[in-house]
């Protein structure tokens, strides 16, 4: 193919597909770890969220410690993988993990504080719920508020086995969520695309209008034409 086919191609992809692209070419290991535990830290925690995009339900973050003497293989970003690869992973994980946690921030929370924010406060949560507790922090793009000697990795999820880890656990646990709820609103295909932007679910955004438990500060909701609906639960 000559360069200059090739270069136009490239710029062709959506920015979705190139950073899948470059996810797909990084290297997930243990490197980040082992310069936190040559500096001193014993008990480090991977830290990632899921669900920032969504427009209902959630945003999900799970803190994982692995094991320094085992490796589960397989770990890296978890929209690199298949459903059925992260079921499979996430139970290994649990078992050979020195100590995991799970924290979510609910979309009314979302709503007043900020996608941005309510991640941070999901992951935080999940951190500070670890038993034992981590000595240092892996967290992908971010920074906590919290005194805990942290580094923030750009593509976190793709370069450390413990973010990746916590990535597999947050979206394993995410999509559980979208699926329950599916059962109360099937309507809106929540099981199929875990509350995304798809057109299947902009369209019963329309027809619909918002449940409760979409996020109304995103504008595909907001912008809704139809009124919200009013659930009642028994």
């Amino acid at each position: 193919m000559p360069s200059s086919v090739k270069i136009a191609s490239e710029f062709s992809l959506s920015p979705s597909a190139a950073k899948l692209r470059l996810l797909k070419k990084l290297r997930c290991t243990l490197r980040y770890e082992k310069n936190a535990w040559a500096s001193g830290a014993v008990l480090v925690a991977g830290v990632d969220e899921v669900g920032r995009g969504s427009l209902f339900g959630p945003v999900v973050a799970a803190a994982v410690i692995l094991e320094r003497g085992y490796r589960i293989r397989g770990l890296r970003d978890s929209k690199l993988l298949l459903p059925e690869r992260r079921e499979l992973l996430a139970p290994r994980i649990r078992e050979h993990a020195v100590a995991w946690a799970i924290a979510a921030v609910d979309a009314a929370r979302i709503d007043q504080i900020n996608i941005y924010h309510a991640s941070r406060l999901a992951m935080r949560e999940a951190v500070m719920r670890l038993q034992p507790a981590a000595d240092h922090l892996l967290i992908d793009a971010m920074r906590l508020d919290c005194e805990l000697p942290q580094k923030a990795i750009i593509h976190g999820d793709a370069l450390s086995a413990s973010i990746a880890a916590a990535s597999i656990l947050a979206k394993v646990e995410r999509d559980r969520m979208m699926c329950e709820w599916d059962a109360v609103f099937p309507e809106y295909g929540l099981a199929s695309h875990k509350g995304y932007s798809t057109p299947k679910h902009l369209a019963a955004l329309q027809e619909y209008g918002p449940t409760p438990l979409h996020r109304q500060s995103f504008a595909p909701v907001w912008s809704n034409p139809v009124e919200q609906v009013a659930f009642e639960f028994d």
